[in-house]
């Protein structure tokens, strides 16, 4: 194995935020400086705020809204249509039943 090949380890490094210590890890630094941590960051602080750019949110659901509404519609339209074809089934074995006199004709 090569000689002086590996960076030094740190078994007790810091890490700082803010100029405060969170915690201390193993690793090839001394220490090192992190502007965010869970402790700061707002998805885990639950300060966490949506940007509205330009109405961009509010485009989103109302497209989502739109979607779901057409769900809905081509749900209800196709059970109109599986009625439709069960009525039709219904009437085409009705003609062929035997003992029919429109099918004997």
């Amino acid at each position: 194995m090569k000689k002086d090949i590996h960076p030094k380890w740190y078994p007790d490094a810091k890490v700082i935020c803010n100029g405060e210590v969170i915690i201390t890890v193993g690793a090839t630094l001394p220490e090192m400086r992190v502007e965010v941590w869970s402790g700061t960051h707002p998805f885990y602080t639950g300060q966490q705020r949506i940007v509205d750019t330009e109405g961009q949110v509010e485009r989103f659901v109302k497209r989502l809204e739109r979607r779901e509404e057409m769900g809905h519609a081509s749900k209800r339209r196709k059970a109109e249509r599986r009625r439709e074809r069960q009525v039709i089934v219904e009437l085409v074995d009705e003609v062929k039943a035997p003992g029919n006199k429109a099918a004997s004709k």
